[in-house]
C-alpha cells in the first residue's frame, strides 16, 4: 500500500492526567457512519498496545505529546490500579482524526484476568489490531482470541511493535505470527536498518522507503535502491500472490503468472477489499518510541478497515423478547446502543461508554435503559426511563461535550442512574434489548467483610457501583456460610476490584473462603428432649423422644409422627418438627447444616398449662442434639464436575495435579487442534485457587469450567481440618 505523506500534528488542546471533563468541545462530530472506524487494540500485556496508542494520538495531533507508563501519564491508563500495576486494567476509548475519518481506538487490557474488558472492547469495535511484540513470543491467549475473531469474521491486521528494542527480531516475529495466525498473514512493509537500528520501512507495493528524520515530524521518502529491492523481492512476490488469491478477479492470477506487471492501484484496491472482508491480514511494523510505521498503520485503518456500516450488528428484541428485526447502522434508524463500560466518577457520578449501533443520540433526549440476562452475576433485570442531560466524546478519562452522536460512534453519558455495563440504551417510545455479549465465568472466590459494623452500609453501596461496571465480577451472599463472596477472574482482577472499593472510602478486609460443608448421621440414633422450666407463673414443659436414621444422598429431610394416644397434642407435633429443622440449620457437630435424615417422633409428654409451641421447639432441638451425640456425624463436602481445556503438551501435568486434589477423572476428549478436554469430579475445597494454579501450570493457556454435582463424605483427614477451621 502506498505510503501517505506524514501529517504535521495539529494544535489541539492538551490533556491533564487527572482531567475528567475538558472545557473545549471536540468540534463537529461525524454525522455519517462512513466517517468512523472503531478499532480494538488487542494483544498480550507488555506487547506495547498502550504506547502504540499514545504514539498514534500524538501523530494525529489528538494530544501534544506521548505520555509515559512508568510516570502514569498515558491517556488510557488513568485509573489508580493501572498506574500502580503499570498495565491496562480497563477498556479505554481514544479517538483521533485522520483525513476526515474519526478513528476510535479501543485500548484493551492484555492480561487474561481482564478478559471481560477485552470482550467489551471487541463488542464496540468493527476491526482489531493484534499487537505482537518483536521481542516476545505469542501467548496462547492471543492465539485463542484470533480464533474467536476469525469465527466472528472480524477484520484484523497484525502490528509487530517495539522494533526499537535491542532484542527486536522482525523476521522471527513474522514467522511466529504466520505459525499462529495462518498463511494469510503477510507484511506490507519491511524494516530498513542502518547498522542494528531500524530507521524506516520499505513499502513492498510502492517500492519506496520512508525513513525517520531526527527532529522532524515528516519522514523522508525515497526510492528503494537495487539492493533493497532485491532483498525484498521474495516478500513482495508472496504479498502480491496473497492479494491476488483473495481477489474477486479470477483472471488476475493468470495475468500475474503470465508475467504481466499488475498495477499497484489494482493490488491496493484488492488488498483493501480483502482486509475489509476479513480474509486477508496485513502485517505492519511499528516503533512507538521512534515513530516508525505510524502513518502506514493509520492508512490501513482508515482505508482498509470497514466503517460501522459494513459490519453486521447484534440481534435485538423488544422488551417481550420478540425479535425486532435486523438493525442497520443508520443515523435515521431506531435508537439502539449498548453500554460497554461503566465507571463511577467522584465528580460526575456514573459515566457510561455507549456504542451506538443505530439511530442518533442528542443532548436532552429521553431514553430507555434496560438490562437482561445477567441475574446470575448479581445484576437483576431492570428497566428505567431516563433523560440524557449531557453528551460527550471520551478521550481516556477526559470528556469533551458534543451536541450529538450518530450510529457507529462511541459516546459517553453521565448521570444515568440505573445504567450498567451490558445495558441497552434505546428510544423511550420504542425500547429495545440488544443480545448481551458472551462473558467469561469468574472462578476465583474472594471472601470480604466490612472492617466494622459502621462500614457495612458503605460496603453495600460501593459494591453495587463497582459491580454495575464490571460484568466479569459476580457477587454472591452464600446462604449457607453467610459470607459475602466476590467471584473474580484471578488475583489481579480481585486486587483491582478491592482497590476500587477502597478508593470509594470502604474499609474492608479479606477473609478465608469457607466451603459450605454439610452434616449427616452415619448411623441410626435415638434422642430424648426434655425442656422443663419453672419460674413464677406459667412454666415451660415439653418432652419428646425421636429416632434419627440416615437417608440416601440428596434425599433431603423426612419427618414422621408415630405417637399414639395423644401424648403430644397435634399442634405441638408441628412444633417438634420446627425445632428439629431449626437445629438442622445450625448443625449438630461442626456448625454446618444437617441433611439427608429421617426423624421419627415416637412419644413424649405435655402439660395442660405449661406446654407451649416454644417449649416443644426447644425439646425437638435438644432431642436432635442428643441423638447426634450418640452416633458419628459425617461431614459432606460439595463436589463439582470440572471440564479442563489444555494443550496436549500440558495434559500429563494437569492430570498429575488433579490426582493430588482428590479428583476422580471421568475421561478425556480431543477438542480439535492440539487441545484436550479433561473431565473430572473435584471437591470444591480443592478448587478455591485452581484458576490461579491452572494458569501457572499451563503457562496461562489452561481454561476450566465447573458445575455443582453433589455432596460427598469428607475423608477423615480433610474432615479434621475443616472442623478446626
Amino acid at each position: 500500500m502506498p505510503t501517505r505523506d506524514a501529517k504535521v500534528p495539529a494544535k489541539n488542546p492538551g490533556r491533564g492526567a487527572d482531567l475528567r471533563r475538558a472545557d473545549a468541545a471536540e468540534g463537529h462530530p461525524p454525522d455519517r457512519p462512513d466517517q468512523i472506524r472503531n478499532v480494538a487494540l488487542v494483544g498480550h500485556s507488555g506487547a506495547g498496545k498502550t504506547m502504540l496508542a499514545e504514539a498514534l494520538l500524538a501523530a494525529a495531533g489528538a494530544i501534544p505529546r506521548k505520555g509515559s507508563i512508568a510516570e502514569g501519564t498515558t491517556v488510557s491508563d488513568s485509573e489508580p490500579a493501572a498506574i500502580h500495576q503499570q498495565r491496562s486494567v480497563a477498556l479505554s476509548v481514544l479517538p483521533l482524526a485522520v483525513d476526515g475519518i474519526k478513528v476510535n481506538l479501543l485500548d484493551t487490557p492484555g492480561y487474561v484476568e481482564f478478559i471481560g474488558e477485552l470482550r467489551a472492547g471487541l463488542r464496540a469495535a468493527d476491526a482489531a489490531l493484534f499487537v505482537v511484540s518483536a521481542v516476545d513470543d505469542i501467548d496462547p491467549t492471543t492465539t485463542a482470541l484470533w480464533g474467536e475473531c476469525h469465527r466472528a469474521r472480524m477484520p484484523r491486521a497484525v502490528v509487530i511493535s517495539r522494533l526499537d528494542h535491542p532484542r527486536a527480531d522482525f523476521d522471527a516475529a513474522l514467522a511466529k505470527c504466520r505459525a499462529a495466525f495462518g498463511d494469510s498473514v503477510l507484511p506490507l512493509h519491511l524494516p530498513v536498518r542502518k547498522g542494528a537500528a531500524v530507521t524506516g520501512l520499505l513499502g513492498l507495493l510502492s517500492g519506496t522507503v520512508s525513513e525517520q528524520v531526527p527532529d522532524s515530524p515528516l519522514p523522508a521518502v525515497r526510492n528503494a535502491d537495487d539492493a533493497e529491492l532485491g532483498a525484498s523481492e521474495p516478500a513482495r512476490s508472496a504479498l502480491i500472490e496473497g492479494i491476488i488469491a483473495e481477489s474477486e478477479d479470477e483472471a488476475l492470477m493468470d495475468r500475474y503468472l503470465g508475467g504481466e506487471e499488475i498495477a499497484p492501484e489494482i493490488l491496493v484496491s484488492d488488498l483493501e477489499t480483502a482486509v475489509g472482508r476479513g480474509t486477508f491480514y496485513p502485517v505492519l511494523a511499528t516503533s512507538a518510541e521512534a515513530g516508525i510505521g505510524l502513518n502506514e498503520l493509520l492508512e490501513v485503518v482508515t482505508r482498509a478497515f470497514p466503517s460501522p456500516a459494513g459490519r453486521e450488528l447484534p440481534a435485538a428484541t423488544d422488551l417481550a423478547g420478540t425479535p425486532a428485526g435486523p438493525l442497520g447502522c443508520d443515523p435515521a434508524g431506531p435508537l439502539a446502543g449498548e453500554v460497554v463500560r461503566t465507571t463511577i466518577d467522584p465528580f460526575l457520578g456514573r459515566v457510561c461508554l455507549v456504542r451506538l449501533f443505530s439511530g442518533t443520540l442528542h443532548e436532552d433526549s429521553a431514553v430507555h435503559v434496560g438490562g437482561r440476562g445477567l441475574a446470575d452475576r448479581g445484576h437483576e433485570d431492570h428497566d428505567s426511563d431516563e433523560r440524557v442531560a449531557h453528551l460527550y466524546a471520551p478521550l481516556g478519562s477526559s470528556l469533551r461535550p458534543v451536541p450529538f452522536s450518530v450510529a457507529g460512534d462511541i459516546c459517553a453519558l453521565t448521570k444515568l442512574g440505573a445504567a450498567e455495563t451490558g445495558d441497552t440504551v434505546s428510544a423511550k417510545d420504542s425500547p429495545l434489548l440488544i443480545q448481551p455479549w458472551e462473558m467469561p465465568e469468574p472462578l476465583l472466590p474472594v471472601a470480604i467483610e466490612a472492617a466494622s459494623h459502621g462500614d457495612e452500609d458503605a460496603l453495600a453501596r460501593s459494591l453495587g457501583k463497582v459491580a454495575a461496571g464490571d460484568p466479569a465480577l459476580r457477587v454472591e451472599r452464600n446462604a449457607e456460610t453467610h459470607q459475602l463472596i466476590l467471584w473474580c477472574m484471578g488475583e489481579a482482577h480481585a486486587e483491582v476490584v478491592l482497590g476500587r472499593l477502597r478508593d470509594q472510602g470502604v474499609n474492608l478486609q479479606s477473609v478465608d473462603v469457607v466451603t459450605p460443608l454439610r452434616e449427616t448421621f452415619s448411623a441410626p440414633a435415638a434422642g430424648h428432649g426434655r425442656y422443663v422450666k419453672q419460674s413464677g407463673g406459667h412454666g415451660q414443659y415439653a418432652v419428646c423422644d425421636i429416632d434419627v436414621e440416615p437417608l440416601e444422598r440428596g434425599a433431603g429431610f423426612e419427618f414422621v409422627d408415630k405417637t399414639v394416644g395423644g401424648v403430644i397434642p397435634g399442634p405441638f407435633i408441628t412444633s417438634v418438627e420446627k425445632g428439629v429443622r431449626t437445629q438442622m440449620q445450625k448443625g449438630v457437630s461442626a456448625g454446618f447444616p444437617v441433611v439427608d435424615i429421617k426423624v421419627t417422633l415416637l412419644g413424649g409428654k405435655a402439660h395442660s398449662v405449661d406446654s407451649s409451641d416454644a417449649a416443644f421447639q426447644a425439646a425437638g432441638a435438644l432431642a436432635l442434639r442428643e441423638a447426634a451425640a450418640a452416633t458419628r456425624i459425617q461431614l459432606l463436602e460439595p463436589v463439582s464436575a470440572v471440564t479442563i481445556s489444555v494443550s496436549d503438551a500440558h495434559v500429563g501435568a494437569v492430570m498429575s495435579d488433579l490426582s493430588s486434589r482428590r479428583a476422580r477423572l471421568t475421561g478425556t476428549t480431543s477438542a480439535g487442534g492440539d487441545i484436550t478436554e479433561i473431565g473430572a469430579e473435584v471437591p470444591d475445597q480443592e478448587l478455591l485457587r485452581y484458576s490461579i494454579e491452572l494458569r501457572a501450570l499451563t503457562s496461562g493457556s489452561g481454561r476450566f469450567s465447573r458445575s455443582y454435582l453433589r455432596h460427598e463424605p469428607v475423608p477423615a483427614t480433610a474432615a479434621r481440618a475443616a472442623t478446626k477451621a
